[in-house]
């Protein structure tokens, strides 16, 4: 089964792991969070992730990130050479909740699916009732080209 690591700005990745928690309390240990802390060097954060991702005893590990780029994203990456780990930046609770409820497919699977939860996560909402609102496909091969 694959182990999930959410690194994230503080609170961000204790609360979403806690919102999953919340619909999947069976996925306590394989779901684990890391809050980056303000003003933490990063070797520290990149210490406690590593210990993290040893504690949880996972072959395979899907890393979640709130923003490329910043510090939890780079201390991901730092994780990334060890085999069997892949990372997504731009973690969101819909996003989460599909990698939650995937968590037992292959690695690659596994990171397919939580993307198209993350987009498909992403709803305009209108003021008329649900039944009567548009729902887009989200064919992972459509792309639609708005301006």
């Amino acid at each position: 089964m694959n182990g999930i690591l959410v690194i994230a700005h503080a609170p961000l990745a204790s609360a979403l792991r806690q919102c999953v928690l919340h619909v999947f309390p069976d996925a306590a240990a394989t779901v684990v969070a890391l809050d980056v802390q303000p003003n933490v060097p990063p070797e520290e954060s990149l210490q406690q992730a590593r210990l993290m991702v040893e504690h949880m005893g996972a072959d395979t590990v899907l890393m979640l990130t709130d923003v490329f780029g910043a510090t939890p994203c780079n201390v991901a990456q730092r994780l990334l050479d060890r085999g069997g780990a892949r990372l997504i930046a731009g973690v969101s609770l819909p996003m989460l909740l599909r990698a939650v409820t995937y968590r037992h497919e292959t690695l690659d699977m596994l990171v397919s699916r939580a993307m198209a939860g993350g987009t498909q996560g992403i709803i305009p909402v209108n003021v008329t009732a649900p039944q009567n609102q548009n729902r887009r496909s989200h064919d992972q091969d459509h792309h639609d080209h708005q301006q």
